[in-house]
């Protein structure tokens, strides 16, 4: 392992994030510090990879496999950010931070060069690796990586295509893959970064050290950066829809939805007045469905006209 060529990286990656840095400052549009960290880290992998020791067609494979990446993930936040309003995210970090955000942004991004540099130190150990590349792990890591990107890419544009509709406004996109998972492109930008492990590991122990990556990223996505200030802009702008889609979807992984908080939604309408026990409904199989629904699955109370909880059970007598 190469310590003085990753240190000349880490340093470039300092100065390219600064610079993102100063292009915020200058247009107020956070989407370009995004589009120039993709572009950052792919640069920096290209470069890790020119220098590696592994064979040419290990070092050929990911090459292809980063620049795809980069190339395609800066294009599309800089298509996104042509023209757009600040990314929401970033809005949050900024309110919050008041007058001193000039600075906190700029610390915040020299962090994000320190996840670059994680990111890149796992392509320069993919790229090092001196084994064959045609054992089968490395065929996963190949089959991984394409997966990863084309489902992203779909993400990226059923979601693009959705916010043209005349729905978007006020609504929630539910269609495609984001009809089993609240943040699919997040999924797949995780999945990406396992495929350089699956190159990398080997017989040395610092070849180990690839796992961050992936480690690295479903915690910035899923507790830190990602998912949490999303999720946050979207219920004061989505309120209860948005709510009601958190309870039947993933938040990361995409699944199936529960089939009974389905069932629950579509009765709601059907609730009629519930008072100590007895209830009178519009429907009253759908009612009995409903409570069903609530105590033996959801193990809560439906709520009554009013929007509280009630006290039916499932064995309530009619009035």
């Amino acid at each position: 392992m190469d310590i003085y060529l990753l240190g000349i990286i880490a340093i470039a990656l300092s100065g390219a994030m600064a610079g993102a840095w100063a292009i915020q400052r200058a247009t107020g549009l956070s989407g370009w510090i995004d589009t120039i960290w993709s572009l950052v880290v792919g640069a920096g992998g290209v470069a890790a990879i020119l220098f590696a020791n592994g064979g040419n067609t290990r070092r050929s494979v990911v090459f292809i496999v980063i620049a795809l990446w980069s190339l395609r993930l800066a294009s599309h936040i800089g298509m996104r950010t042509r023209g757009a309003k600040e990314d929401p995210r970033y809005a949050k970090f900024i309110e919050e931070w008041g007058d001193s955000a000039a600075w906190r942004l700029f610390v915040f991004l020299q962090v994000q060069a320190v996840a670059a540099f994680v990111l890149v130190l796992a392509v320069y150990l993919a790229a090092d690796n001196n084994a064959s590349v045609s054992r089968p792990q490395d065929f996963l890591a190949m089959f991984v990586a394409f997966i990863s990107l084309g489902g992203e890419t779909l993400s990226d544009y059923q979601l693009a295509r959705f916010r043209k509709s005349a729905g978007a406004r006020n609504g929630i996109c539910e269609v495609g893959l984001w009809r089993y998972s609240r943040h699919p492109n997040y999924f797949f930008e995780w999945l990406f970064w396992c495929c350089f492990p699956l190159f990398a590991l080997t017989g040395p122990a610092w070849s180990w050290l690839s796992v961050l990556a992936p480690i690295m990223m479903y915690w910035l996505l899923v507790h830190v950066s990602g998912i949490p200030p999303l999720e946050e802009y979207m219920l004061r702008s989505r309120g209860d829809t948005f709510r009601a889609l958190q309870k039947r979807v993933n938040a990361f992984s995409p699944a199936r939805a529960n089939p009974c908080c389905l069932l629950a939604e579509r009765f709601d309408e059907n609730l009629g007045v519930c008072n100590q026990r007895r209830w009178t409904c519009t429907n009253g199989m759908a009612f009995r469905l409903r409570l069903w629904i609530c105590w033996r699955v959801q193990r809560r109370p439906p709520r009554n006209a009013a929007g509280g909880a009630c006290s039916c059970r499932p064995r309530a007598t009619r009035s």
